[in-house]
């Protein structure tokens, strides 16, 4: 069937008349009134009859022109449905994060998004780096925010986002809360590292051998955040972790910030994505608004 004429045939159905179809169409009548009479050549049926100054349909035009407008207007759903996808108005996120972002930035820039993406379909998995640049690379996450270094992964594109400074924390109440130390000062104090590999533990390690100053005496080693700060609380001892994190434990007084000048150290907070790919319109929209949200000093507060 020659949709084209379909088309014509639908507008001279809907307005009643072959002369405000041509008008709205921007045709000549006699172009419409052809295309309308190839359509009854091809279905063999009348489809118009005159009436007066305007047309009237047959009983055949009436069953055609009734699904003719199911078809144009399912036309209009799909292309409304397109560009709203194509927009990023709909559409499916995957996201794949570690600990920090996931606990501490996330919510905030999900929440933030879905007041104008309420038609995407969000989810957000946590995991090790590793593990969240596993799901990326192998199409289970549209994209991943990752805290520490830099990743080994091949294919991965790696977009800096901000450096979150790392700071010491200890229990309340002891001699060097809220005070500046020397690293050397606050390593002979008993410390809760993370588990071996993970990028605070390693980057500790690593001010102690460029300070050349003695690691500290490892009073426990847990494998989880949150279990480290609550640690820390209880009095098992000092801890070395990401500002991001240890920062609203420090405004609740659960734990106490020790200031080292001549220990600096950041933790790079990095959107990854698959090199050489363009992300969805949903995800590229998601990666505006996280840009938007952060500065090379950290998110927005």
């Amino acid at each position: 069937m020659n949709l084209h004429a379909l088309r014509l045939f639908h507008t001279v159905a809907r307005t009643g008349s072959v002369t405000r179809a041509a008008e709205e169409l921007r045709l000549s009548q006699p172009a419409v009134t052809i295309q309308v009479r190839n359509l009854e050549q091809e279905l063999g049926l009348t489809l118009l009859a005159p009436k007066g100054r305007g047309v009237l349909l047959t009983e055949a035009g009436a069953c055609v022109a009734a699904e003719a407008k199911r078809l144009f207007a399912l036309e209009e759903e799909v292309e409304a449905r397109v560009a709203a996808f194509r927009e990023g108005r709909t559409g499916r996120l995957r996201v794949a994060a570690t600990y920090l972002p996931a606990n501490f930035l996330l919510p905030a820039w999900t929440a933030r998004f879905r007041q104008t993406h309420g038609g995407v379909s969000l989810s957000l998995s946590t995991a090790n780096a590793k593990e969240a640049l596993h799901r990326l690379t192998h199409y289970e996450a549209d994209l991943a925010v990752i805290g520490g270094g830099p990743p080994t992964e091949s294919g991965v594109y790696r977009r800096l986002l901000f450096e979150d400074p790392m700071w010491f924390v200890v229990p309340p109440g002891h001699p060097l809360a809220g005070r500046k130390a020397s690293l050397g000062e606050l390593m002979r104090e008993p410390f809760i590292l993370r588990e071996p590999g993970s990028f605070t533990r390693d980057m500790l390690l690593s001010l102690c051998r460029t300070a050349l100053v003695e690691p500290p005496r490892v009073t426990l080693e847990m494998d989880g955040f949150g279990e480290t700060l609550r640690a820390v609380a209880a009095g098992c001892g000092a801890a070395f972790a990401s500002a991001a994190e240890v920062r609203p434990y420090i405004e609740r007084g659960e734990v106490a910030r020790v200031e080292v000048p001549s220990a600096v150290a950041v933790n790079p907070i990095a959107l990854c994505l698959r090199e050489g790919e363009e992300p969805s319109p949903a995800a590229a929209a998601f990666i505006s608004l996280i840009e938007a949200s952060v500065s090379p000093a950290g998110p927005e507060a």
